[in-house]
């Protein structure tokens, strides 16, 4: 299918702690082959996982509270400070927890807050992990979540409902390509200005896109719907970082007619 507009980021998201508040940014530095900064940086144990901080190992999801199982974490409003390593974390708008990821005693008041807060929504003792330069993605390798803004209004019409893109938890929200028009872009290349990614994969949605971000309630059922209209969840792509380079919201994103070798 042509592209017969030029399509731009509309919005830039990274999400910190996995399952937790994404942050809207207004410009992103990407490098080769990693993840934005800090995206999935933390993710938070759901009882003891295995996960060793020294040789890390990708993990399923089904190990750290998210919002497939655990949508009361989208009633938290968080916020991660790159320059401090601070962890706000606030509840019906008062500051519940505060820490210091980079300490132990910061990671010990995050993690008493979700022991003693939802004692009885956990499986075992909450651990905040983290290992440098590993991302608690979804997907082993680091790549980069696009969701065409089209393809979310397709998916309102689908479930009869108002969709927030926000469900789907993407690092770039992009404007100008039509509805699904990202499946035909696998293992194309696409170009920021000078950055170049490589389309690397489609994104089947998991039952975490059924919570509204706003309200925390499971109300929808999108990937059934997905499934009954085209016999298949995906919704997005991921896409992995072959030259890096400062992007912007309002940035021209486009296919190069040729993926780079």
């Amino acid at each position: 299918m042509p592209e017969t507009s030029p399509a731009k980021i509309a919005e830039i998201y990274r999400y910190p702690v996995k399952g937790l508040t994404p942050e809207q940014l207004t410009r992103a530095e990407l490098k080769p082959g990693q993840t934005l900064l800090a995206d999935r940086r933390y993710a938070i144990e759901n009882g003891p996982s295995g996960f060793d901080p020294v040789m890390p190992k990708w993990l399923a999801k089904p190990h750290f509270l998210m919002l497939m199982r655990d949508e009361w974490l989208a009633g938290l409003r968080t916020h991660y400070d790159d320059a401090s390593q601070v962890l706000t974390i606030r509840r019906n708008g008062e500051v519940a927890a505060q820490g210091n990821l980079a300490t132990a005693e910061g990671r010990a008041a995050i993690e008493s807050f979700f022991a003693t807060a939802f004692a009885g929504q956990i499986k075992g003792p909450p651990k905040l992990l983290e290992s440098p330069g590993h991302s608690f993605s979804d997907v082993a390798r680091k790549v980069v979540s696009i969701i065409n803004l089209a393809s979310v209004r397709a998916i309102e019409d689908i479930v009869g409902a108002p969709v927030n893109p926000l469900r789907f938890r993407a690092n770039l929200y992009v404007e100008g390509w039509p509805a699904w028009h990202e499946f035909d872009l696998l293992d194309r290349t696409l170009s920021i200005g000078d950055v170049r990614l490589k389309v690397v994969k489609r994104i089947v949605r998991c039952a975490a896109v059924n919570v509204d971000p706003d309200t925390a309630q499971r109300d929808l059922a999108i990937p059934p719907a997905l499934q009954r209209r085209f016999g298949h969840g995906d919704c997005g792509i991921y896409a992995e970082v072959v030259t890096g380079g400062t992007i912007a919201a309002g940035d021209t994103i486009a296919a190069e007619q040729a993926a780079l070798l």
